[in-house]
């Protein structure tokens, strides 16, 4: 007896976003102010990835502060306290030190109460990872609330010698809380996180690494002359992999919901280049008025650019309850993933 072929059904939604915030230092570097560091130009920076300025953070300032000024901002929104957070996730690769994790010291800062509070590695794709790894334990019903963050000082792992990343990257802090869905409803859709889709090529971990610092290759006094405990990137590796990627994630979001993107209301994407958004969102069959950008004002932030990006976006009041959003991004590992919600 032949089985009935399988259909796709939505998932119903378990959490949903209940408050966004964002922090960006005060300090802006301009392009301008690179051509006096390395071999580059204005013009040159804005062709190769759409960036004009970045964030960079103080003396004295660590991670953690830029997560907690962020985390106070969504909590403040979501009009919680941080008692009221059963858990909180730091997508980071730049945290305060090696350990204990930042997350432990975004608990303390907060006053929040005792909770799992925990980081992941995975890059620019860490904020996904963790919104997948927060609906999950909220679906299950491990947790009713929990702070997700994505946050990164890059100034302080960039080769300011290397005009090939230290053009690229910029600091800054995101974050979301989420809870119950509780069948909330807007524009007449349910709220909540729909989809997510998560995956890993270990076999492309040389294309973006910091090589120095760990058991691997513990820093010594050469390493730290020849900059291996800096950010080294194979662009070009990263390129063509990206919109590829990007792309199939997305599409495997979309699927698993029976949608496609006309049924998008917005795509919110990794800032990692802006020719890589633009071919990742054509390849989609979609207009560049449906994205979400920021990279020209504050660089690629890794795990931070999409929490960012929402925020924003809430603030302004371009993205409204009832909107369906895609989420996508691809960083080190390589890791990459997207995440369909209705905001």
């Amino acid at each position: 007896m032949m089985s009935a072929p399988s259909s796709t059904v939505r998932r119903e939604p378990a959490a949903r976003i209940l408050g966004t915030g964002s922090y960006l230092p005060d300090l802006v570097r301009t392009n301008a102010e690179l051509e006096k560091l390395v071999d580059t130009s204005d013009a040159w920076i804005i062709e190769r990835t759409g960036i004009r300025e970045r964030r960079i953070a103080p003396p004295g300032m660590v991670t953690s502060d830029m997560a907690t000024e962020a985390a106070k901002r969504a909590l403040e929104q979501a009009e919680l306290q941080p008692t009221d957070i059963d858990m909180i996730v730091v997508g980071t690769i730049t945290p305060d030190v090696p350990m204990p994790a930042t997350a432990a010291y975004v608990q303390q800062k907060l006053g929040a109460k005792l909770c799992p509070a925990f980081d992941l590695s995975a890059a620019c794709a860490g904020f996904v990872y963790g919104l997948a790894i927060a609906d999950n334990f909220i679906r299950c019903g491990a947790a009713k609330r929990v702070l997700v963050i994505g946050v990164e000082m890059l100034s302080r792992v960039v080769n300011w010698s290397d005009r090939t990343t230290c053009v690229i990257f910029g600091d800054g802090a995101g974050a979301v809380v989420l809870g119950a869905a509780d069948g909330a409803e807007a524009r007449g859709r349910k709220r909540g996180v729909l989809s997510t889709k998560l995956y890993t090529d270990g076999g492309s971990t040389g294309s973006l690494v910091i090589p120095g610092g760990g058991t691997a290759e513990p820093l010594t006094p050469e390493g730290l002359t020849q900059a291996r405990g800096k950010i080294h990137m194979k662009g070009q590796d990263v390129f063509k992999v990206a919109v590829k990627n990007l792309h199939s994630s997305s599409q495997a979001a979309l699927d698993d919901l029976g949608m496609t993107g006309a049924d998008l209301d917005w795509i919110c994407p990794h800032q990692a280049n802006l020719r890589i958004v633009d071919l990742a969102v054509a390849k989609l069959g979609l207009t560049k008025d449906k994205v979400l950008v920021n990279i020209d004002r504050v660089g690629n932030t890794s795990s931070a650019s999409i929490p960012i990006l929402l925020d924003e976006g809430v603030r302004s009041n371009r993205l409204k309850p009832g909107d369906n959003i895609l989420l996508c991004a691809l960083g080190a590992g390589i890791s990459w993933g997207s995440a369909v919600l209705t905001l």
